[in-house]
């Protein structure tokens, strides 16, 4: 496995684009509390891909994995100190925790099936995992300004099944409804704030937007900005604004074990 300049695993290095997560990744409350649902009365959790800790339950015992120098860096004095480990290579023995969990993270793992079998080898109890599902990305407005966006997140995000596959035994999975004031700035965050993501530090939270070029990101800015000062875009998407929460592509996968 290679491993990026910070020790990042997978394809985006957050070494470079991790330095604005902390101001605009902040956990959101509401998708925090259908997290500590799904990990029912799990004492002890291990946090897979755990970046500046979002999500963590400060009632549970938990034990964070995040091989990004840059992300362990952030994580807040309250918080465990990160291990510097990858999800394909877990440091623990069989069945060391009540429960795991991992935020917004597979999509990095540079092996997914290899993760999947490693998270669930060290967890007795329920595994959860929030991510994207790659079949409800295009419904976003995002898609008609910056498709490359929307393309790279659908490439980038592992379809629900081979997660379900590899974790194996009963497994459900729920979208996680995305609040219209949501506090954790990734791009669905802001269906009814487009605003927000004319600001490049938003943007670069999100680390789609690295994979695309200085190109599509003008384009954006521009297409966007313009349709928002002549009311294109309130015409199309203003009901958005005041909907309060938006069903898009977030989603929680639940696995009991077998």
């Amino acid at each position: 496995m290679t491993r990026s300049g910070d020790g990042s695993a997978g394809d985006a290095d957050y070494g470079a684009i991790g330095e604005s997560y902390a101001r605009f990744r902040q956990p959101d409350p509401r998708i925090a509390v259908r997290i500590g649902q799904a990990l029912g009365a799990a004492r002890t959790v291990l946090n897979v891909g755990a970046g500046a800790g979002s999500y963590e339950p400060g009632d549970r015992e938990v034990t964070p994995v995040e091989p990004s120098a840059s992300m362990r860096a952030q994580r807040p004095a309250g918080l465990p100190a990160a291990i510097d480990a990858v999800a394909e290579d877990l440091p623990f023995p069989d069945g060391a925790f009540d429960a795991a969990m991992s935020t917004l993270s597979v999509h990095q793992w540079s092996d997914l099936r290899a993760g999947l079998r490693e998270i669930r080898r060290v967890t007795r109890g329920p595994v959860v995992i929030l991510t994207g599902d790659p079949q409800r990305l295009r419904r976003f407005w995002l898609n008609e300004y910056a498709p490359e966006v929307i393309n790279t997140e659908a490439r980038r995000y592992p379809a629900v099944d081979a997660i379900a596959d590899g974790l194996g035994g009963p497994v459900e999975t729920s979208v996680v409804p995305v609040p219209l004031d949501c506090t954790d700035g990734f791009n669905e965050a802001y269906y009814g704030r487009p605003e927000r993501l004319l600001d490049p530090a938003a943007r670069l939270s999100c680390s789609a937007w690295s994979f695309v070029g200085a190109a599509v990101q003008d384009r954006f800015t521009r297409d966007l900005g313009r349709d928002l000062a002549d009311g294109t875009w309130d015409d199309r998407y203003g009901h958005l604004r005041t909907l309060p929460s938006y069903d898009g592509s977030l989603i929680l996968v639940t696995s009991q074990p077998a």
